[in-house]
């Protein structure tokens, strides 16, 4: 763009006989204006000290020009030379969805609650007839390897080359995210999928505890005193749940620990690739690691009655397309977190995480007819409300952490 406006400024001044003038005086007006630049232009948000920061990244520094009088003065040919080419730069046309940016970012949190909750539906109905869930595990990563396989061929998204390093920082956290998802999946078929989620609740105590006790970070207490309901409200919803059972109640927690044992990881494996090609890789890397357990734990019941009994109950052709919508639903609700973790702020995206747990949950009872105690709905009730308060307050303080290091 640059280059244009100055031949288009050039063809101008060799047009027109009047602006001809000798080259030492063209030569001193431009090391005039280039001085005069250099002193009134300054860096957007203090690059110096940290500015320009975007989820932790320092962009390149953006000149911001003074809008005198005296200084705009040296712009004016360029300007002019502009208008004359058909250029207007400073008129930027914004397309209706550029004024609205608010309905992309509704429309990123409608499909992240609504594949969630189609996944967990889908995937619960599964299990009622085919009660495997280290397969079905297998069948969700390998689903949503495959279509991230189908995305790269097409470049959308274009894949990013991984080295033998990054490799070596991702297998830990695909490992964790592989345990965390067949532990959570073996919870699902066991209890009632509004039980599971209201254990898995539990996962910020946990994050709270590893920081604190493993990473050496101190937790301030008022995000301790918020964990307190989260405790309390799985305490009662867990007494008189109708569906509980030790093997549901002891996979959730045990998908809890690996997911925050996944957040660390992740923080140690920070990398400039973005984060689809980061969760294609995460995904690849965890199919592989969840098809061993799954031939050792099920291979044999599936080869001898598994299979044949699903398909005698729901036929040939919905026991295969089930299990291929359950794995998309799963891969895209998923990507479609990150994006919209990407598109908000933290503290937002934290409260979009409660609501969606409540979606989950309430969907969930209204379409199996689960039956829940009183009990056990107020527990629910505390557990999601104590979830939201430390979502909240642990939010508000990473972000007064990151206006105090931009300050």
């Amino acid at each position: 763009m640059e280059s244009r406006v100055l031949l288009r400024a050039t063809a101008t001044v060799a047009g027109n006989p009047q602006l001809r003038r000798p080259i030492g005086a063209i030569h001193r007006q431009f090391s005039t204006a280039t001085s005069s630049f250099t002193a009134f232009a300054k860096p957007i948000g203090a690059i110096g000290e940290g500015g320009n920061l975007i989820s932790g990244r320092q962009l390149r520094p953006i000149l911001l020009l003074d809008s005198s009088p005296e200084k705009r003065e040296i712009l004016k040919p360029v300007r002019a030379a502009a208008a004359e080419g058909g250029d207007s730069a400073g008129e930027t046309k914004v397309g209706f969805l550029g004024k609205y940016p608010w309905l992309i970012t509704g429309f990123f949190f409608f499909m992240w609650y609504f594949l969630n909750v189609i996944f967990n539906i889908l995937n619960k109905k599964i299990y009622n007839y085919f009660p495997y869930p280290y397969f079905v595990s297998v069948i969700h990563l390998f689903v949503g390897v495959v279509y991230c396989l189908a995305s790269w061929s097409v470049g959308l998204p274009k894949r990013a080359p991984i080295d033998s390093k990054l490799l070596k920082v991702l297998i830990p956290v695909a490992v964790c995210h592989a345990l965390g998802h067949v532990t959570s999946n073996v919870s699902f078929a066991a209890v009632a999928v509004s039980f599971t989620h209201t254990i898995k609740a539990l996962e910020p105590f946990f994050n709270a505890a590893a920081s604190q006790f493993i990473l050496g970070q101190s937790i301030p207490g008022t995000l301790w005193l918020s964990l307190a309901p989260v405790v309390l409200g799985v305490a009662m919803a867990s007494l008189t749940e109708l569906s509980f059972n030790w093997l549901g109640f002891i996979s959730a927690m045990i998908s809890n620990i690996s997911f925050t044992y996944r957040s660390i990881f992740s923080k140690k494996a920070m990398t400039d690739m973005d984060s689809t090609n980061v969760y294609a890789y995460i995904s690849i890397i965890a199919l592989f690691v969840c098809i061993p357990p799954a031939i050792i734990v099920e291979g044999p019941q599936l080869l001898k009655h598994g299979f044949s009994d699903a398909i005698a109950k729901v036929g040939m052709t919905k026991f295969i397309s089930d299990l291929f919508w359950v794995g998309m639903f799963y891969h895209l609700y998923n990507q479609l977190a990150t994006n919209t973790l990407e598109r908000v702020a933290p503290l937002t995206h934290a409260v979009g995480n409660v609501l969606k747990r409540v979606f989950v949950i309430g969907f969930s009872i209204v379409i199996f007819g689960n039956k829940i105690s009183t009990q056990t709905g107020i527990g629910t009730g505390i557990a999601i409300a104590g979830v939201a308060m430390y979502s909240i307050i642990k939010a508000k303080i990473e972000e007064e952490k990151r206006k105090g290091k931009t300050a």
